[in-house]
């Protein structure tokens, strides 16, 4: 049986059985380990890192393990979790500089504000390249307030995930996509009567003056329609 713990037991507390040089390789993993957090997170795209800037996610994911063990576990010293914490945030306010002071190493890591809708339609190239799906998009834009993609002059998709709304003054709005769910489940692939239909992958508006049984989108030549509304 191993020996009881002995509280406050101060060189267990901050060292443990470790020489002070293992604090040195402490540092070094603190190091290869934000890299790893921050690479990781910059290949899983946007949708990770709403709200907070990715450097700020690195620094809290990082923080939390370095704080929590040392509360829980005898053997994890103290000395150890302050080093984490020391270089940790040293390579935050370092990683921080470097990436307010040099544009490819920000655009790399934290991305570029994307258009994601242009008058009242999606904009299919840009979209598919980011990591939002469209469920997610028209709910971000129901949030907002938004019914219908007409009403909708332009929408981006910030660097930290968030997506920002500019709409048409009222005056400007037109026919569009609905984005209601109920309103939604009424796309098919036959247009039933004459009248504006909303293409149901881009949004792009188009006349129909006769039923059709396939049309396809004169933008993304996809062929889900669904009644555009005002």
């Amino acid at each position: 049986m191993s020996d009881p713990v002995q509280p406050f037991d101060w060189e267990r507390m901050f060292i443990h059985d470790f020489p002070w040089a293992y604090l040195g390789e402490v540092a070094f993993r603190t190091v290869f380990m934000f890299g790893v957090l921050l690479t990781a997170l910059t290949v899983s795209g946007k949708r990770e890192v709403r709200q907070l800037s990715i450097y700020e996610l690195v620094l809290l994911i990082g923080l939390g393990s370095a704080a929590g063990d040392p509360m829980f576990y005898h053997d994890v010293p103290l000395a150890s979790a302050v080093v984490v914490f020391t270089v940790m945030m040293g390579c935050y306010k370092l990683a921080t500089f470097i990436s307010d002071r040099n544009k490819k190493v920000r655009d790399v890591l934290e991305g570029k504000p994307v258009y994601v809708i242009e008058n009242g339609c999606i904009l299919t190239q840009n979209f598919s390249q980011e990591d939002l799906g469209m469920e997610e998009l028209l709910s971000d834009l129901r949030v907002e307030g938004i019914e219908q993609l007409g009403q909708v002059r332009t929408a981006i998709l910030e660097p930290n995930g968030q997506l920002s709304v500019f709409p048409f003054e009222d005056a400007d709005i037109r026919p569009g996509l609905p984005i209601l769910p109920n309103e939604l489940r009424k796309k098919g692939k036959r247009i039933e009567q004459p009248g504006k239909y909303a293409c149901c992958t881009c949004g792009n508006v188009q006349m129909f003056e006769s039923p059709a049984e396939e049309a396809h989108c004169q933008k993304c030549d996809q062929i889900t329609w669904v009644k555009a509304v005002t």
